[in-house]
């Protein structure tokens, strides 16, 4: 008991200033501070967990920015932690959801130790005969993306022609391999000839492209779908967008989880071929895991067994040490990782 009322060491990542353009290592610094290892008496509905693995995900770029704009996120605050998806286990609790020793994944910190009251993300593990750093991915939000964004947003049936985009991302690997379940031709792009590689010989993409080797996206497009694309997993945006809306097939789905190439530009590039949305009657959504976490548990009955019987396979980037993660958190945007990005904090 005397231990637990000791504070300790708790290594943390701040931003340092709002970012603008590319973000850099130096918006963001390493600190230390303390923290008793129990919750404080009279806290009701806190839970302090000591996080095991942090996800780096595109949209925490968003938060880097000051937001000027309506946004589905907040901004970080300068000289705050920073936080986001992680996988933690619970030291101590006054939720009566949740007891010591729990495994969850949910929103934390970026630090060793973290406080959370009245948690609204925090979705206790019971699979563990997983990597538990899957729930930064495949089993946790961008599992859901990439299972919401094609199931429930685009509807696939048997036969249908899907394009991925950043195809071997955290999202774009699992939706290669969703539409393939499902009984879909697949192609995805990527931005190396490894990455390339891996979507056609380890994740079971039918085709793939490098983009930045086609000086003609449209057609590079056409090459790969000379019938057209019935479903489009949009993660990139901008020029990518507007090539791929030129070869959607009538009534098409665009699911639209992300546009990474449109997040470190001051002035957003636009799209010049939305009128192909009417001729061709096709469906645009945006949406969020958020959206879909009531479908956890049926999200969990296709995939656990998928991973157990070897029909699916993840690949991560796992940078060791929380001193890493600014570098990892900054590669996501110059395509530096290989796979799902996530740091390993213990």
């Amino acid at each position: 008991m005397a231990a637990e009322q000791e504070a300790v060491s708790n290594k943390r990542v701040i931003l340092s200033n709002y970012v603008t353009g590319f973000p850099k290592e130096s918006g963001m610094k390493i600190t230390s501070g303390s923290i008793k290892l129990k919750v404080a008496e009279g806290s009701k509905d806190t839970v302090l967990l000591k996080n095991l693995y942090l996800s780096c995900d595109p949209y925490m770029r968003w938060r880097m920015s000051k937001l000027d704009r309506p946004s589905f996120v907040d901004s970080f605050h300068p000289g705050e932690t920073i936080n986001g998806y992680g996988v933690a286990k619970v030291l101590d609790s006054t939720h009566p959801n949740y007891a010591k020793d729990d495994l969850v994944w949910g929103f934390t910190g970026w630090e060793e130790y973290s406080l959370v009251t009245a948690p609204q993300i925090l979705i206790k593990i019971k699979h563990t005969d997983v990597p538990l750093s899957y729930y930064t991915g495949i089993l946790g939000m961008p599992g859901v993306t990439a299972y919401a964004g094609l199931y429930e947003v685009c509807s696939p049936k048997k036969g249908e022609y899907v394009y991925v985009s950043a195809a071997s991302g955290a999202v774009g690997q699992l939706v290669g391999q969703f539409a393939k379940l499902a009984g879909c031709y697949v192609v995805g792009s990527a931005g190396s000839k490894e990455k390339v590689d891996l979507l056609k010989n380890k994740f079971g993409f039918d085709d793939a492209f490098n983009y930045k080797e086609e000086p003609d996206l449209d057609a590079a497009l056409k090459r790969c779908f000379p019938q057209g694309i019935d479903i489009y997993f949009e993660n990139v945006g901008g020029k990518m967008l507007d090539a791929v809306l030129l070869n959607m097939r009538l009534r098409g789905r665009i699911a639209v989880c992300g546009m990474i190439s449109q997040y470190n530009l001051e002035k957003p590039e636009g799209v010049h071929n939305l009128e192909q949305l009417v001729g061709k009657r096709i469906r645009l959504e945006g949406f969020l895991a958020g959206d879909y976490y009531h479908l956890y548990p049926k999200f969990l009955e296709l995939v656990i067994p998928a991973i157990r019987e070897g029909k699916m396979v993840y690949v991560e980037d796992i940078a060791e040490g929380l001193e890493n993660a600014p570098a990892a958190l900054v590669g996501l945007f110059t395509g530096r990782n290989v796979g799902k990005q996530l740091v390993a904090v213990a």
